[in-house]
């Protein structure tokens, strides 16, 4: 079964039970309250901003916390898309940052983030 995509802003719009096994787009940094959003709705995978990674890391805190959780989540590079606007991380983002289980499905840094969706989602990529 094709996993749903869902693009979304913030986070927080992500709806527990409801997006479980998504494809979850969103604009927010990869910080730890953004990561507590995406392990309560549990989708297959979480992109968020990097942020610019910000002091010790905590732009990519989402990203460890995840993986403990057993979910896929990555980052886009804050020089690549607008932060707070999902679209721009789906149309424009290029992966910075993955966790283990992003890896898996086949997210890498560098990557662009449309073409990643588009390959979860059945397509060429």
């Amino acid at each position: 079964m094709t996993p749903r995509l869902r693009v979304v802003d913030s986070i927080t719009e992500l709806r527990p039970g409801l997006d479980a096994g998504c494809l979850a787009v969103s604009g927010s940094h990869g910080g730890i309250s953004s990561a507590q959003y995406a392990w309560a709705a549990r989708p297959l995978l979480a992109v968020f901003n990097d942020a610019g990674v910000g002091k010790d890391r905590a732009g990519l805190a989402a990203l460890s916390f995840l993986q403990g959780h057993g979910i896929a989540a990555c980052t886009v590079g804050h020089h690549s898309a607008r932060i707070g606007e999902a679209r721009s991380t789906l149309d424009e983002g290029v992966i910075s940052h993955c966790n283990e289980r992003a890896l898996a499905l086949g997210a890498a840094p560098g990557q662009a983030c449309a073409a990643l969706i588009e390959r979860l989602m059945g397509g060429a990529g």
